[in-house]
């Protein structure tokens, strides 16, 4: 009898509803020998497990050891699993709905589309041989703020986002009983963009400095002439205020520096935007890297004499110091099967492939020779000052000849030793491929950098203690990985490779990073 009661009163963890609010009525769960009942306010059924509002909180039981008894006990036989997707235009319009009707092909389902309104539409998943519908896709586009609202609101069951989860919604998720969105499985990066500074075709001027570029959109600068161009004035444009995409530029370049000038012009698509600035001589936006339409894409340089462009190595490996990761949210609860099933389908190597079509960049772990690292030894050669530094660039040479370079990045948030959204996410990659027995045979070493300021000593030890972190972080998420398989290891180089200018405090993080390097 105790061990009746333990699987239906154990209450495992919050999990995802994928049904209506009709579901929303009162049910009896009663163990097969009668013995015992649970009666509760259905809020959810996912194919599995019912989740019940009982008079003990909120339960979640196996529907297999239970018998349900009441009007709206689902049918267990004909479910059909039902998620909503809501958040960002730029991720909603093309690429997820490209990976929903690659994951339908592989999964031997048909995926049919339905426009429900002007910015709404619905996938409807049905198995190839009997007909039968096994699933509901519905999509709300709107905006990052939306998506993440509908979240907290408990009406999305995935969030679309173009940047990460800002302080206040995590504060406002913690009050709504989400726990923590920064923890491991709350988020995944489905495939990476970039924040890309473009001007018109015949635009003289090809480079900016993130520090002008901050302070074009403060106002600061509001001539060409400062920039090397014309006398004229420039005209500003960005997504719309609630856009991902333009809430990623504020925090990035105006998070300590005010806020976007009161006459940018705004536009609702990443299409229009590029479109009004090929049309504007003198206009400069901020566009996704995936739609820049016909216009020029400008190089970010800087005092320090560095120069990056943006293209898909550069923003793959997070060189770009513009990137921008196409995000999903999760909230603490299960997934129908459906849905857990497409998660993992998102990570795999065939819907990279699908992710590339899609114009996006993918983010299957490629390895780049070390003669192939370009701009980024240019950078160090520059910065090699004094016999120190000299020192530091040889002994790196030395270090990493005959190693390639594996395209994950790992960055820690601002003032804190807990890595980053995206970082988080290529732990799991990582993590994952170890386990598969990828570079099985093969020697990985973590790599540590820093920035330039303070002492090259205490930023070695910095940069040490960051790949340890990382590696750590790694071998810990590797819990199936047969490690005596790989020769695993850390090092650091401090402040010998930079990827920006130390001028600002954006752009002393971007340099504080850890690499992955192979044999």
């Amino acid at each position: 009898m105790r061990h009746v009661c333990a699987a239906i009163f154990a209450a495992l963890f919050f999990f995802l509803t994928g049904v209506t609010a009709a579901l929303a009525q009162d049910i009896t769960l009663r163990s097969r020998d009668g013995g015992v009942e649970l009666t509760g306010t259905l809020l959810g059924f996912d194919g599995e497990f019912y989740r019940l509002k009982t008079q003990y909180g909120e339960l979640t039981v196996d529907s297999s050891g239970v018998l349900c008894e009441g009007v709206g006990c689902p049918s267990l036989t004909d479910f059909v699993a039902e998620l909503t997707i809501s958040g960002s235009s730029t991720i909603g319009t093309v690429l997820m709905p490209a990976l929903i009707e690659a994951f339908a092909l592989r999964s031997g389902l048909s995926a049919k589309r339905e426009t429900t309104g002007p910015d709404s539409f619905i996938y409807q998943l049905t198995d190839t041989d009997t007909g039968k519908t096994t699933g509901r896709f519905f999509f709300h586009l709107t905006n990052t703020d939306t998506g993440f609202a509908d979240l907290l609101a408990d009406e999305a069951d995935m969030v679309m986002a173009m940047r990460e989860i800002r302080p206040l919604e995590l504060e406002q998720a913690r009050a709504a009983g989400l726990g923590d969105m920064k923890k491991p499985g709350r988020s995944r990066v489905l495939a990476l963009d970039a924040m890309v500074p473009v001007v018109a075709a015949n635009n003289p001027v090809d480079a900016i400095s993130p520090s002008d570029l901050s302070k074009l959109l403060r106002g600061d600068v509001r001539n060409w002439q400062a920039l090397g161009g014309p006398d004229a004035p420039v005209t500003l444009h960005m997504r719309d205020a609630k856009s991902g995409l333009a809430q990623g530029v504020e925090d990035r370049l105006l998070k300590e520096n005010g806020t976007p000038r009161g006459e940018t012009q705004r536009h609702d698509t990443n299409a229009r935007l590029a479109e009004a600035v090929a049309d504007d001589p003198f206009g400069l936006g901020i566009a996704s890297y995936s739609e820049i339409g016909n216009t020029k894409p400008l190089v970010l340089t800087g005092p320090c004499g560095f120069s990056l462009s943006a293209a898909r190595r550069t923003i793959k490996t997070e060189d770009f110091p513009l990137t921008a990761p196409m995000f999903l949210y999760l909230p603490a609860r299960r997934l129908p099967a459906l849905g857990r099933e497409f998660l993992a389908f998102s990570q795999s190597n065939a819907a990279q492939i699908v992710i590339r079509r899609a114009g996006f960049v993918d983010q299957a772990p490629e390895e780049v020779p070390i003669d192939l690292q370009g701009d980024r030894l240019r950078n160090a050669v520059v910065v090699a000052n004094g016999e120190e530094g000299l020192t530091q660039l040889q002994r790196m040479a030395g270090t990493l000849s005959g190693m390639k370079r594996l395209t994950l990045s790992f960055r820690f948030e601002a003032g804190s030793s807990r890595l980053d959204a995206q970082s988080r996410s290529n732990v799991q990659l990582l993590a994952r491929a170890l386990e598969s027995g990828t570079y099985d045979g093969r020697r990985m070493m973590f790599v540590g950098f820093s920035d330039g300021q303070g002492p090259a000593e205490g930023n070695l030890r910095i940069a040490q203690k960051r790949a340890k972190t990382v590696q750590r972080a790694v071998l810990e998420a590797a819990e199936t990985a047969d490690l005596d398989q790989v020769d695993i290891s850390n090092n650091a180089f401090g402040e010998a490779m930079p990827m920006a200018c130390d001028d600002s405090s954006w752009g002393r993080q971007v340099n504080r990073r850890v690499e992955v390097w192979l044999e």
